[in-house]
């Protein structure tokens, strides 16, 4: 079978006791970065067996991995932080396993934008998830479409693009729709400011303030 396990976003005290059972008991670890995995398993003293499993292998190595899990292997699949899937290397490998009739169980965890969303003021009985927007084909017309949902949405973006993004959100939501910037979640230099948009730009204009993992929360329009 397959499991997907989430892992801690920063703080490494953010697993569960289960996932750190499943990965001592599981045959192979696949890990997005085996290099920054080490350091989880080796905090935890985890010497299973680790494979790379990313987004530029990841269509040439599923079928053999599906077969060796229909040959009896169990596999967990971690991504660099957070669940897999969820704007990261998975839904390949789980795709394959449910087409072949593979058990897939992925444990409850840690995900970058629901604290954000949760933390952020911001309505979340409904919300929309976007992940990362396009970096240029698209993009523009994208923001459009999530400018004018009636309901809060949540974005993923690079430090080096937070300011473009909030500046074409502001020119598609108008500059006093609120929103929230969430950084670095769960780590030492946390900080969630929420605000309008146009105070948003205008306090991320310190190259200095722009840091980190970061997640975008804007009101819908009203």
């Amino acid at each position: 079978m397959l499991y997907l396990i989430p892992t801690p976003i920063g703080n490494l005290e953010d697993i569960t006791l289960r996932a750190l059972r499943i990965l001592k008991e599981v045959g192979l670890i696949l890990a997005e970065d085996t290099r920054t995995s080490k350091k989880l398993l080796a905090h935890y003293e985890i010497d299973t067996p680790l494979r790379s499993y990313h987004a530029h292998n990841e269509h040439a190595v599923t079928a053999s991995l599906a077969s060796q899990m229909e040959a009896g292997a169990t596999i967990a699949l971690i991504s660099d932080a957070g669940t897999p899937g969820i704007s990261d290397p998975g839904f390949l490998l789980a795709r394959e396993c449910v087409r072949r009739g593979i058990r897939v169980e992925c444990l409850p965890g840690p995900t970058a934008f629901v604290p954000a969303l949760a933390a952020s003021g911001l309505p979340c009985d409904k919300f929309h998830f976007e992940g990362f927007l396009p970096h240029k084909k698209g993009r523009a017309t994208r923001i459009e479409y999530l400018a004018a949902l009636p309901y809060t949405f949540v974005l993923y973006e690079s430090p080096h693009r937070l300011l473009k993004c909030l500046n074409q959100l502001a020119e598609a939501c108008g500059p006093e729709r609120q929103a929230c910037v969430a950084r670095e979640l769960t780590k030492i230099h946390e900080e969630l400011r929420t605000d309008t948009l146009e105070a948003l730009i205008t306090y991320y204009s310190d190259p200095a303030r722009v840091k980190g993992e970061i997640v975008v929360v804007v009101e819908g329009k009203k």
